[in-house]
């Protein structure tokens, strides 16, 4: 997997402009620099900003990301994000209390090495997490973190296992993202064939989307992976192991971006093997982790 820093020159030149304004915007909030938010109320700001119909789950926030705004497509040189995308569902799953791994035992075995287990089998009206959930709580017996994004993204060589491919998963969530009035639907002609894509409508929602990634490593940062909201740490790995994470710092100043990618290598160089056995830690969260970090 490529690492963050040899990816930061190949991308996205940073806007000056649009910088300015954005440091100009903290200038004016100078005054809430060196306040923490606590948990309870960084999620009750979130719920300020987006209303029910605009919340996104994780996939469609890395998929947001990844998206050119008036394309409506990915990079065709990104091939990290469908990976990422699994990696998004399983993190999601555990987040809504449907899936955990299994319990380590007396002897306490690595986090790539213990099975996924299905918690609870309640729908979460999310058809893509439903059907990643059904494939879990039928497969006996049970399989890895890695495998399972393996399984999901269709890459195996055991032609019995091709059936836990979800199929389709950056159109299906694009369309998800149209249902909550986030992107469009065109048709456009690539000379040799017509290609559906998904312009962004709304360009707000993604702007926050931005914003709340660069404030949890700039005005916001905790210096503590356990002190910051799961889903926000979850969308930073995330985001980095389908590299689209560069796309939110783009638009930052020179001292900004740098002192961001110094942080985001701060959370990439930690042990997740040590991080899962904290109080309060996500278990399956780190494996994630550890499956795209190893």
């Amino acid at each position: 997997m490529t690492s963050l820093t040899q990816r930061s020159s190949g991308l996205v030149q940073r806007r000056t402009e649009a910088s300015r304004s954005a440091a100009a915007d903290k200038d004016r909030g100078s005054g809430d620099e060196d306040f923490e938010p606590r948990r309870g109320e960084e999620e009750e700001e979130k719920d300020k900003g987006d209303s029910k119909e605009t919340r996104l789950t994780l996939m469609e926030e890395v998929l947001l990301l990844g998206l050119k705004d008036r394309e409506g497509y990915t990079s065709f040189w990104n091939d990290c994000i469908s990976s990422g995308l699994r990696g998004c569902m399983l993190i999601e799953l555990a987040i809504r209390g449907r899936l955990q791994l299994e319990a380590c035992g007396m002897r306490r075995k690595s986090l790539l090495a213990r099975k996924v287990i299905c918690k609870s089998d309640a729908p979460t009206g999310d058809v893509l997490l439903d059907e990643a959930l059904k494939h879990v709580k039928e497969t006996q017996p049970p399989e890895t973190v890695q495998s399972w994004i393996e399984l999901l993204s269709g890459e195996t060589w055991n032609p019995l296992k091709l059936h836990y491919q979800l199929r389709n998963v950056r159109e299906r969530l694009a369309k998800n993202l149209v249902e909550k009035g986030v992107l469009t639907t065109e048709k456009q002609n690539f000379l040799l064939f017509d290609m559906t894509t998904h312009p962004l409508t709304n360009n707000n929602i993604k702007q926050r989307l931005i914003k709340r990634v660069q404030e949890a490593v700039l005005e916001k940062w905790v210096n503590d992976p356990h002190r910051m909201d799961k889903r926000l740490l979850a969308l930073i790995f995330l985001a980095h192991s389908s590299d689209v994470l560069e796309n939110a710092f783009a638009p930052l100043l020179d001292d900004q971006y740098d002192l961001a990618m110094k942080r985001v290598r701060q959370l990439l160089d930690l042990e997740p093997e040590g991080e899962s056995m904290k109080p309060n830690a996500n278990e399956l969260l780190w494996a994630v982790v550890a499956a795209f970090t190893k």
